[in-house]
């Protein structure tokens, strides 16, 4: 990429390098994990330009799909989109809130186009928060605030820090594959293609990536919609996958080979254009498509689109893509699951 800053460079340097935290001995930079060069300054600048240039039209959001219920069901094993990257994760009896994000606006983005798909007051007890990665749209300070100081807290290392500064008692720092329990659950962190920074100063300081919840049990034959079932792939046990922000690469392939039963892919399919600038970061839908192809995962579930505009593509085509690349993939319609902002669908026991 032209203009491109490699900090793989010094990074590979500098983690030698070491910091104690949290009890821990980290490196200095995970700047060696980058899969490829971040953008430079003249990209971003180009980015921007064009950006202004040629303004995404708002005239699609009416038609974003939305749940109107405002309720959260109980689910044996399943999973419910509040918008973005926020799921409610239900699995061995634990609620798992993923990459919580209510506010009405992040920083550096317009204000959110749909409203979050369940209201903070209809969440019950949360047994636990995951956290992809330390950007504004996915680690949100005004929705962290509303949680109880001794929620658990999973997050990336070197992350914990700042939680916590705010308060957090029960906070877990993991590299990428290791993994704790949850009362049952068991709650591993995964490698993702991407990166961090919420400063100006502290790029790739810490670490990134996705997250699985498994636990073992029997096999899943298919999922249900509002009580209805529908056909799906046997897999053993209950195990759901969300990949946080990634571009695609081949970590996908070694996930899939370490875990061969994932039964869902959580997977995000929006803010990818321009593809010059977002393909090291950002998945577009065919890629979406193709990682749960290499994960092995029978089924998909989109997000990170409609909610907030951070790209150039059109607000509805990241749904019609994914659609499209699912059905060119020869997968069958209804393991790809296009949920509305708002929507419950559970994985029949």
């Amino acid at each position: 990429m032209s203009g491109a800053f490699d900090p793989r460079r010094v990074g590979r340097e500098l983690a030698r390098r070491r910091r104690t935290h949290g009890g821990r001995d980290w490196p200095a930079t995970f700047a060696d994990r980058l899969t490829e060069p971040l953008p430079g300054p003249a990209a971003v600048f180009r980015m921007m330009r064009e950006r202004r240039s040629a303004p995404v039209s708002m005239a699609d959001a009416v038609r974003i799909p939305r749940s109107v219920s405002g309720s959260l069901p109980s689910l044996e094993t399943g999973v419910t989109w509040v918008g973005h990257a926020t799921y409610v994760v239900q699995i061995g009896g634990k609620v798992i809130l993923t990459d919580p994000v209510w506010s009405r606006r992040i920083p550096g983005t317009p204000a959110r186009v749909t409203p979050p798909g369940l209201p903070w007051e209809a969440l019950p007890q949360i047994d636990a928060v995951v956290i992809s990665h330390n950007h504004y749209d996915h680690l949100d300070a005004p929705t962290i605030r509303r949680l109880p100081r001794d929620t658990p807290v999973f997050v990336p290392a070197m992350l914990g820090a700042w939680f916590r500064s705010r308060g957090f008692r029960d906070v877990v720092e993991l590299d990428w594959w290791e993994s704790r329990p949850l009362d049952g659950v068991t709650v591993e962190f995964v490698p993702a293609h991407h990166w961090s920074r919420r400063g100006l100063t502290d790029t790739c300081k810490t670490l990134w990536g996705g997250w699985i919840f498994s636990v073992p049990g029997s096999s899943v034959p298919g999922s249900s919609v509002s009580g209805s079932s529908v056909s799906g792939s046997s897999v053993s046990g209950s195990k759901i996958y969300f990949a946080g922000d990634t571009g695609y690469g081949h970590w996908f392939r070694e996930i899939g080979a370490r875990h061969p039963d994932i039964d869902l892919a959580l997977l995000p399919v929006g803010a990818y254009e321009p593809r010059w600038f977002m393909r090291p970061m950002h998945c577009n839908p065919a890629e979406a498509v193709q990682a749960c192809v290499d994960l092995g995962a029978p089924r998909m579930a989109t997000m990170h689109w409609g909610t907030f505009v951070l790209s150039a593509e059109p607000l509805l085509a990241p749904m019609a893509e994914a659609q499209r690349a699912w059905a060119e993939a020869g997968r069958p319609p209804d393991d790809l699951w296009t949920l509305a902002v708002g929507e419950s669908r559970a994985l029949s026991p």
